[in-house]
């Protein structure tokens, strides 16, 4: 696990660890191994034995996005790793203080061209998922958003609450009981249709930004050289975890708005594509590549 405890990736990952466990009788266990924008713990199964027994959460920013924007990545996305199965599809919910006089995304919009260059987004740091969610609706839009790195997502979201910075692309496992308990308003989700765990907050396409989505995804990848039969096997029993009932309720419920199980071959081609969409965004807004 390339990400710290507690956020969306881990629950996933624990969620089909713990049936995994129970059906083959076997402990599987996470190693949370996060930091360097998930390139520690990337790195460290890119090297690991391609035996079966060590496997890697993969998330769009290991896999897709770090690809782009680092020039000497101590792993290649593509050559290093064997594709297994794309886990879940989710999103994000561009989320504002209440205290904003603003209550939709043309309200947002609108907004952010009164005040060019004043209205501000937090992220995650360069380069990062929400990042990319917020220079995407940037582009579209047409508008002056200022983003504003933090070392985290957690630090941005604080800062948002203290009124520190005006937005925020925010994942909806962590930005749900917030809206529901009226600490930040939703103004749409980056996804092409509506959440299930937000259904009353429309997607910001239908909300006012024709064209924009934006979302991301969890997945699992062991390292190149692993025996097809054992990419098979896990393959096989994931699927199974991931159609169970209680799975896909927990799933659905921590925000996730598709669960995928996609063939290793698939999820191969997903992953190039995923490369050149970024690629292309990063070029469009003109971030920094990392040395």
């Amino acid at each position: 696990m390339p990400l710290p405890p507690g956020g969306a990736g881990d629950i996933v990952a624990r969620t089909v660890a713990a049936k995994l466990s129970e059906m083959w009788g076997q402990q599987v266990v996470i190693d949370n191994r996060g930091g360097a924008n998930t390139i520690i713990g990337t790195e460290l199964v890119a090297k690991a034995k391609a035996d079966g027994y060590t496997w890697l959460l993969g998330v769009q920013g290991s896999l897709a996005i770090n690809p782009v924007t680092y020039r000497n990545l101590p792993y290649d996305a593509l050559k290093d790793f064997e594709p297994v199965t794309q886990l879940t599809r989710y999103g994000y919910v561009l989320i504002v203080p209440p205290a904003l006089p603003v209550r939709n995304v043309r309200e947002f919009i609108a907004l952010a061209k009164r005040r060019a260059g004043e209205v501000t987004y937090g992220t995650s740091g360069a380069g990062g998922s929400n990042h990319l969610a917020g220079e995407l609706f940037r582009l579209t839009a047409g508008v002056a958003l200022t983003s504003v790195p933090y070392k985290g997502s957690g630090p941005a979201l604080t800062a948002l609450l203290s009124g520190e910075i005006t937005s925020m692309f925010d994942t909806l496992i962590t930005s749900i009981p917030l809206v529901k308990a009226g600490r930040v308003r939703a103004l749409g989700v980056t996804l092409e249709r509506r959440s299930a765990s937000l259904p009353g907050i429309p997607t910001i396409a239908e909300a006012g930004l024709p064209g924009y989505r934006f979302d991301a995804w969890q997945s699992i990848v062991v390292p190149s050289g692993t025996p097809r039969a054992i990419i098979e096997k896990i393959h096989a029993d994931v699927v199974k975890a991931l159609s169970l009932q209680d799975v896909r309720e927990r799933l659905v419920d921590q925000g996730a708005n598709e669960l995928v199980g996609s063939s290793p071959d698939e999820f191969g081609k997903s992953i190039r594509a995923d490369i050149e969409r970024y690629r292309k965004l990063i070029e469009d807004a003109r971030i920094v590549v990392v040395q």
